[in-house]
């Protein structure tokens, strides 16, 4: 069943806990794209792709949105070198990593960042480790963060929860982020709304961009 469809389950079944609802303060903005790469959104058979097309869709119109609004878009892509001398436990985690340089590592051709949106590249899950994601968004006054993109339970998540450790307001977009299995998608949207974002959508997003 499409993301489409499942997305007002998701948000009736965590709406006792998705309390903090919040309005995105546009000129406060930013929309990270978190890791929408070939390897998760292309057809490559040994990826852990292709993640649902609606996602890819609505990752898509916030994009848009975000740029007709004049609003920062920071995209990140996740890759390793080919010998795993950057991969520390990852590479014993997951034997089937994203090399540096190939076409899985890319960011799928129809969300193609512009020359003048920042591309972070990272190397763990969180989008702040070791990267200089914390420093652009304080340079531009950032206070509304919204997370798109994938891996739900791992990078958007991980992301999200460093991002409410240094006092940023979380938008997670239930319907623009996804993962391998529905059950891990919906456990960190309980996660999130729980103690860490508001979870909505792209729909109630894009009346507020």
């Amino acid at each position: 069943m499409s993301v489409d469809r499942k997305t007002k389950s998701w948000l009736d079944n965590i709406a006792p806990f998705n309390a903090h609802k919040m309005r995105l303060k546009k000129k406060k903005s930013a929309l990270l794209v978190i890791d929408m790469q070939n390897f998760f959104v292309g057809s490559r058979s040994g990826g852990l792709g292709p993640i649902d097309p609606a996602v890819l869709k609505n990752v898509k119109n916030l994009i848009d949105a975000f740029r007709k609004a004049e609003r920062p878009i920071i995209y990140t892509r996740h890759v390793h070198k080919a010998d795993g001398s950057d991969a520390g436990i990852l590479g014993w985690w997951w034997p089937d990593m994203i090399v540096e340089g190939t076409s899985d590592s890319e960011i799928h051709q129809d969300i193609k960042p512009r020359s003048d949106e920042k591309v972070i590249t990272k190397h763990r899950y969180s989008a702040f480790y070791n990267t200089d994601l914390e420093i652009v968004l304080r340079c531009q006054q950032i206070e509304d963060l919204v997370i798109s993109g994938v891996m739900t339970n791992l990078c958007c998540e991980s992301t999200a929860r460093d991002a409410y450790f240094r006092d940023f307001r979380i938008f997670f977009v239930a319907d623009a982020t996804g993962t391998a299995y529905e059950e891990m998608h919906t456990a960190t949207l309980l996660n999130l709304a729980y103690g860490f974002a508001y979870v909505t959508t792209t729909e109630n997003l894009l009346t507020q961009v």
